[in-house]
């Protein structure tokens, strides 16, 4: 249970959510988040790359909790969110639940609920326990190298919880993305690499990103609904860059892929997709 709590309690980017472990156990972990505008879309908003987080942190605990120090490295090999409401100006609370547990792989259902009661996200998790095992990553795809922020990425690292992150859209345009995360001491974990949950994050934008370069900026209603990723290994020490990429568009649905690596290494260390909603 310490060792558990010591991941989130002596994480910088827990601290910097600003979130609080009010209960852990193998069977179960409650994680409650106050409200604070840096953690928010334009208009008070939770940023769907902050409810990700919530339920990657209460996935964790029950998977650490449940396993114990020596499955050590985690990653969530799967996690899958669907954003149901928003969450505006209000304090949430993620309660976790353990499904099954196996020698190495813990699936924990995650509800992320509003202040007022309302489920405003429900996540389901793969937890995996690497039992030291260090892969070999596969080499990122990258894109063309095109630098082209397009009209709106000089704008999107002005909003609350994007500028805290501290993402910069390099390339946004022809229904490709490519943002770049820095890695600051805010947004470390525990262990000193990226947080999985920052790199939730930036796989959250990166995938809108992407669907933003397919229609370009105008006066629309925007939203995820959904969101699923493979962590193929922890994130690593260093800066890490996301590649998105619009697969298919149905009137306003967009379905985007995305890859994030590391700026240096070049080695993909989490994949994902992202349905993500502009109407037009």
């Amino acid at each position: 249970m310490d060792f558990a709590r010591a991941w989130i309690e002596g994480s910088d980017y827990a601290r910097t959510l600003g979130v609080a472990l009010e209960a852990i156990a193998p069977e179960a972990a409650r994680i409650a988040l106050p409200f604070a505008e840096g953690n928010t879309n334009p208009g008070g908003v939770l940023h769907g790359g902050v409810a990700a987080s919530l339920v990657s942190l209460a996935a964790q605990a029950v998977a650490r909790a449940t396993l114990g120090a020596e499955a050590a490295p985690f990653t969530s090999a799967s996690l899958q969110v669907t954003y149901l409401a928003a969450a505006k100006e209000q304090a949430v609370v993620a309660e976790a639940r353990r499904l099954r547990a196996g020698k190495e792989l813990v699936f924990v259902d995650v509800a992320v609920r509003a202040d007022d009661g309302r489920e405003i996200a429900q996540g389901l998790a793969a937890v995996r326990g690497a039992f030291g095992s260090k892969p070999s990553l596969p080499a990122a795809r990258g894109d063309d190298g095109a630098a082209d922020p397009g009209p709106m990425g000089p704008h999107i690292a002005k909003t609350p919880f994007m500028g805290r992150l501290g993402l910069a859209v390099e390339h946004m345009t022809g229904g490709t993305s490519r943002i770049a995360l820095p890695l600051r001491a805010s947004l470390r974990d525990a262990a000193g690499g990226l947080h999985e949950g920052a790199a939730l994050a930036l796989l959250d934008t990166t995938g809108a990103m992407a669907a933003w370069a397919v229609t370009g900026p105008g006066r629309f209603k925007a939203s995820t609904p959904a969101l699923h990723a493979e962590l193929l290994a922890p994130p690593p020490a260093e800066d890490v860059v996301g590649y998105g990429r619009s697969v298919h568009r149905d009137a306003e649905a967009h379905w985007c892929d995305v890859e994030l690596a590391g700026a240096a290494s070049r080695r993909v260390f989490a994949r994902g997709s992202v349905l993500y909603r502009i109407v037009t």
